[in-house]
């Protein structure tokens, strides 16, 4: 729970802190990207630590978790771009 809160807190910041509509599509493809590489990363480092198995679990379960944490960071960054127009205007 406490990576998901760091997420949305970060694409708050984020979304704010630079002027304009933020890229969304390209934060995904971005994301996603990290997560391939991360979930090969883990997944070999599970390969020699369990086996077949745990490479498998340890790459789908690693790109899952990095998508579920860029859409959140995305939801953030909505928001965010939400308060820059709501409070800039004031």
């Amino acid at each position: 729970m406490i990576f998901e809160l760091l997420a949305l807190v970060a694409g708050l910041v984020y979304g704010y802190a630079n002027p304009g509509k933020e890229d969304r599509w390209a934060l995904l493809k971005k994301g996603a990207i990290y997560g391939i590489i991360l979930g090969v990363v883990f997944g070999l480092i599970g390969l020699f630590i369990g086996g077949v198995f745990l490479f498998a679990a340890g790459a789908i379960g690693t790109f899952i978790s990095v998508v579920v944490l860029v859409i959140i960071f995305i939801i953030g960054t909505f928001i965010g771009d939400i308060l820059e127009v709501a409070l800039k205007k004031s």
